[in-house]
């Protein structure tokens, strides 16, 4: 240092200038300076990559959020900013990302074994934080976990906010604990969630009571969110959203807010109306996003917030088709799973309460799991199928998750092999059309459970999945006439002589196309196919397909061309589209979200999807 200050003071004599005292304070500064960046540089270069990146060669060291930048007056060494409380890890040591899941990183892996940070303490701050949507500071995304400065235990007083640097999350129902590690709690608790790695239970403690358990994943949303308003139901199409706003019980201006389904960023907002012509109906509204982040019906009325625009129409119906009154009731979801880990259960953790059906392979019971939650129970004769098969197609039917699929929830893998799935209260289409009370439902409804399970059957399409035993006798009604597709896939495992020689009494040679009968090629088509014969039991209320007719007589007639007339009550159109299923090619025949569509707009195909709105 010395050596430069003497040759600072004699370029300063050769010029004919004096050291003056501002003139030294600069000179110090500056070799202070250059001193701490070559250090720092030394240090953060050790065993690094010598290459310079184009941010090298523009002044930033690569990752940098804040830096020195080489300037025209001081060209010495670009200096990279680190906090004086920060660490630089281990160059040969592995980094590790943190687990984004359902909402964002798994808190755990941010900052651990970090203490509160202090706004009044006399360290240096922590800058490597972004402001969060739900206040404080944090690293994450605006639907993370947990993942800020704040990171120590929660205090057990609980008496107010615990750090405005941990982002909340709110329970959207009740839930009752199914297992000693699990959390029971009430719609409007609150948790600071410790891992979210497993996407479908969440390790969290509660604010309430200061306890730490596992909670179902989708029951919580992120505090002061758009999820965690009860108006917002998601990721939930038009008629879906027509379905719950129609049901009993709701009134005009009932409403929900959903995600549009044809404008990325966009909502749509449901509402329950009624007028002389059509009686009840839903009109929809699209609820667009201004550049700068507000929202808009109409351009004349602009929102900073969701929340803002909801609560404005709640107060004047200014153009729409009503004010909005009260947010739709909705039900309950399903977890996924019974609990953290409960996949393959001991037979003894089921109880067999009420007995429900009977088929050629198994039975159906209505049973409890661990004493604590209502399920179905399929249970299969030994011999049916290989334990090790099912095993294996069972961990691909698990992944399969739709709202019109029955969700597998656990298996008993020994044999008999125990199947457990949701339970449907109104039990198999099938029974509840011969016998239920769905035997009075008219045309409307019908069709409306039809295309519940093109919607379903779309899915499996999407996933390259095939069903092959698609008929009544195996789809679920559930409260309020939702349909769910069950037992979908395991048909292919049956390993009984008479129904994979596909000409016995226990084949379903009615309802299966005739290649997959003749030469048991099954694909999503020959669903397609079972799909128009399921749409004659739907509005023949269950009656036996080809009546007076037995298996060998229907291939026979179908290889020659026959086909099942219209049924008394059906209209022609609809009869024409089981005709297309029955197409002798397969790929002549529709597809499922073909079908889905069709029959979702059959009464309503001339109307917009969207409301324009009166004086808006």
């Amino acid at each position: 240092m010395a050596q430069k200050r003497m040759n600072f003071q004699r370029q300063l004599r050769k010029e004919g200038r004096n050291l003056s005292h501002e003139v030294l304070l600069q000179f110090y500064s500056a070799i202070i300076q250059s001193v701490l960046c070559t250090s720092i540089n030394v240090k953060l270069g050790e065993g690094g990559n010598k290459e310079k990146t184009q941010e090298e060669e523009r002044g930033f060291l690569k990752g940098d959020t804040m830096g020195c930048i080489k300037s025209k007056e001081d060209k010495g060494p670009t200096m990279k900013y680190r906090p004086e409380n920060s660490t630089v890890s281990d160059p040969n040591s592995t980094i590790t990302t943190p687990h984004i899941g359902h909402y964002g990183p798994d808190p755990t892996q941010l900052q651990q074994n970090q203490p509160p940070s202090s706004s009044s303490g006399s360290g240096a701050a922590n800058f490597n934080h972004t402001l969060t949507p739900f206040g404080g500071s944090s690293a994450m995304t605006p639907f993370g976990g947990a993942s800020s400065s704040f990171s120590g235990p929660v205090s057990n007083s609980f008496s107010g906010a615990v750090s405005s640097g941990v982002t909340f999350f709110v329970a959207l129902y009740d839930y009752e604990a199914r297992t000693s590690d699990d959390l029971s709690f009430k719609k409007g608790d609150r948790f600071q969630i410790i891992n979210n790695t497993e996407g479908d239970w969440w390790e969290a403690r509660s604010i309430n009571t200061g306890r730490n358990g596992y909670i179902p994943s989708n029951y919580v949303a992120p505090a002061d969110s758009i999820q965690a308003e009860e108006w917002y139901f998601g990721k939930m199409g038009r008629k879906d959203a027509e379905r719950l706003l129609l049901n009993p019980g709701n009134h005009r201006g009932t409403f929900l807010v959903r995600e549009s389904e044809t404008t990325k960023g966009a909502y749509s907002l449901s509402i329950r109306d009624w007028d002389e012509t059509k009686g009840d109906n839903v009109k929809h509204y699209k609820i667009r996003k201004l550049d700068s982040g507000g929202y808009y019906i109409t351009t004349r009325a602009q929102f900073d917030t969701l929340q803002k625009l909801v609560k404005h129409y709640t107060e004047h119906a200014d153009g729409l088709c009503h004010r909005l009154t009260t947010v739709c009731p909705t039900v309950k979801p399903q977890t996924q799973g019974l609990a953290k880990d409960a996949w393959e259960i001991p037979r003894e953790s089921l109880r067999l309460e009420l007995k429900l059906g009977q088929g050629c392979f198994g039975e159906v019971w209505m049973g409890t799991w661990n004493g604590t939650t209502k399920v179905a129970i399929k249970t299969l004769k030994p011999g049916t199928m290989s334990p090790e098969a099912f095993l294996q197609e069972a961990q691909i039917m698990k992944k399969l998750r739709h709202d019109k699929l029955v969700p597998l929830y656990a298996v008993v893998s020994e044999e008999p092999i125990y199947i457990v799935t949701e339970y449907m209260a109104k039990g198999s289409l099938l029974d509840f059309i011969k016998e239920g009370d769905g035997k009075f439902l008219k045309l409307p409804l019908l069709v409306d459970m039809a295309a519940q399970i093109a919607d379903g059957m779309a899915f499996i399409e999407r996933m390259n999945y095939i069903h092959r035993d698609l008929r009544a006798a195996n789809i679920l009604v559930a409260d309020n006439l939702v349909c769910k597709i069950a037992d979908f896939g395991l048909a292919r495992l049956i390993e009984d002589n008479e129904y994979t020689a596909r000409q016995g009494a226990k084949f379903p040679i009615k309802w299966t196309a005739p290649e997959a009968a003749l030469y048991g090629r099954f694909t999503i088509k020959s669903d397609v196919w079972s799909f128009g014969i399921l749409l004659t039991e739907l509005v023949t209320k269950g009656r036996v397909p080809y009546p007076g007719m037995v298996n060998r007589e229907v291939l026979e007639q179908v290889e020659r061309g026959y086909r099942m007339p219209c049924p008394q009550g059906c209209p022609e159109s609809l009869h024409e589209m089981m005709k297309l299923c029955w197409k002798k090619d397969p790929d002549e025949r529709p597809t499922f979200e073909y079908l889905q569509s069709f029959l979702e707009d059959y009464f309503t195909a001339t109307e917009p999807q969207y409301q324009p709105g009166e004086n808006l």
